[in-house]
């Protein structure tokens, strides 16, 4: 998060992306205002991925599939849980940004105000910090999901396996880059340590496994 980003026109109130259209949503992202914006689309890329999963479950039903009958059921379940999940983490990305905004533009006129703002941005900046470290760890349970069920799902929609990886894929490197542009700007070491320690590494398992699935369903496609 920067000055400049900060200065940006503030947005028109939204309501939850999870009920606006494409159109609308496309619409404001493409606007001069500072939410929705990265973060937010990377909620969506793994809502969409985890709605991906969840077709192809669905697909992978009847008495063709009976002996895996169980885990696709769970399989179901959890991903229409993730999905709204990343579109709640979506509408969290708006707010805590707008607070981050909001912290920007507090007066600084005396030190007294200088310090309070200052205060309130790295408050700020440690929220925004929090929602895309969520969405990493959402992101990889989509791909976990998406790679259990790989196996055994309906080939009519094994490329979708691979799109909802795809879609989880891009949810986490989008999200880590969030979290990198909110962590450097945070003054308190032992704060930056915590968010590093509760990060690290996450994304990259993601990627590595994502990578994995989709090679996997193309060795399958194409064989």
């Amino acid at each position: 998060m920067t000055e400049q980003h900060a200065n940006r026109a503030a947005p028109s109130g939204a309501g939850s992306i999870g009920t606006e259209t494409i159109g609308s949503y496309l619409a404001r992202l493409a606007s001069r205002r500072p939410t929705p914006g990265g973060g937010a689309a990377a909620a969506l890329h793994a809502a969409q991925g985890a709605a991906l999963v969840a077709m192809v479950a669905r697909y992978t039903t009847g008495p063709k599939y009976g002996e895996h009958a169980a885990l696709v059921e769970r399989t179901t379940k959890v991903a229409d849980e993730l999905a709204s999940e990343a579109l709640r983490l979506a509408d969290s990305d708006e707010r805590v940004f707008q607070a981050v905004i909001d912290a920007y533009r507090l007066p600084s006129d005396t030190e007294g105000l200088k310090a309070a703002k200052v205060s309130a941005i790295q408050a700020a900046l440690v929220q925004a910090a929090q929602t895309p470290a969520q969405l990493v760890k959402v992101a990889g349970e989509v791909v976990d999901l998406a790679t259990g069920l790989a196996d055994v799902a309906n080939p009519n929609v094994i490329s979708d396996v691979a799109a909802a990886a795809d879609a989880a894929r891009a949810a986490a490197t989008t999200a880590r880059v969030n979290i990198d542009i909110n962590v450097v700007a945070i003054k308190d070491q032992s704060v930056r340590s915590l968010l590093k320690e509760q990060t690290d590494g996450i994304e990259e398992e993601v990627v590595a496994a994502a990578d994995a699935l989709v090679a996997r369903v193309r060795e399958r496609i194409l064989q």
